[in-house]
């Protein structure tokens, strides 16, 4: 009896740590936080801190995670008629909005004080704007027009600039060229998985393809454009002096590669070639960071 109570208790807390960790988005908070990583190495000078490293990594994570759970709330009852969210935790009511939303806010508001306590005021400014406009403004105007995903991208685009931030306290154009790579690239990137679930997506009234009728041509000619945009945009940290010819080389074939995958795609307009498109881009994004890191070794 003693043995079957306590194998209850550790089912009951496994299923719990499961539920945050769908609550929190684990693996997408992971990879929005590498970026914020990877753009404080590309910045740093003087040698890695590591205790800014550390406060960026943690407080990062911890408004990342903040928005993430914000979204589901904000979502809960849309998430339940998707076939990828009908099993996240509030979807299913193994949460309730309640638990979440102390939860959220509480390392929501913990990740902004690390950012401000063991960074600088513009680290924690960076974080707050974030969050508010990821979870209070992109994810609400969701339901209502495909603008949603340009409102998103400023909030998706901040990670790397906060990295920079936290190295150099201020904003400049090195920076601000970090922002504007990432900005370009959230595009053909979630446009491709939009494509990919735009079924799944219209059974909640999500409509995020560029096009109002979803898959076409118009939708698909736009992910090129942007694709197409990220070449020249790629080259300017090599023109300001922030990175080498190695970083620059790697950064311009990785956008003609992210470019002809979107041409595929407009071409066949088939869910193989935005399959491809969305692996394309999910390589690129810390394929390029990467490259600048190193090249400044």
């Amino acid at each position: 009896m003693i043995k079957s109570i306590s194998a209850e208790k550790t089912f009951s807390i496994k299923a719990k740590l499961v539920d945050y960790n769908q609550l929190l988005k684990m693996r997408l908070t992971f990879t929005v936080v590498l970026s914020a990583v990877l753009g404080y190495l590309i910045a740093v000078e003087g040698g890695i801190q590591l205790q800014s490293l550390l406060a960026l990594t943690l407080g990062g994570f911890l408004v990342v995670g903040a928005a993430n759970g914000i979204n589901q709330i904000i979502e809960k009852d849309f998430d339940s008629l998707m076939l990828r969210t009908n099993d996240r935790p509030l979807a299913t009511n193994r949460m309730s909005v309640a638990e979440a939303g102390v939860f959220c806010t509480i390392i929501g508001l913990a990740g902004i004080a690390i950012l401000g306590t063991y960074l600088n005021a513009l680290s924690a400014i960076l974080g707050f704007a974030s969050l508010v406009s990821y979870a209070f403004i992109y994810t609400p105007l969701k339901r209502y027009s495909s603008f949603a995903v340009f409102v998103g991208a400023f909030p998706g685009a901040i990670p790397p600039l906060l990295g920079w931030v936290a190295a150099r306290g201020t904003i400049d154009m090195g920076g601000l060229t970090l922002f504007a790579l990432q900005f370009i690239w959230q595009f053909p990137h979630f446009w491709a998985i939009a494509w990919i679930l735009a079924d799944d997506y219209k059974r909640a009234g999500y409509y995020l393809l560029p096009s109002k009728e979803g898959r076409n041509k118009k939708s698909a000619l736009l992910t090129v454009i942007y694709s197409l945009a990220l070449i020249p945009i790629s080259a300017i940290p090599y023109i300001i002096g922030m990175s080498g010819v190695v970083s620059l080389i790697i950064a311009v074939l990785c956008g003609i590669g992210l470019t002809l995958q979107a041409i595929k795609l407009y071409h066949s307009c088939d869910n193989k070639d935005a399959k491809r498109l969305m692996f394309y881009s999910i390589v690129y994004n810390p394929a390029v960071l990467l490259a600048l890191f190193i090249d400044k070794l």
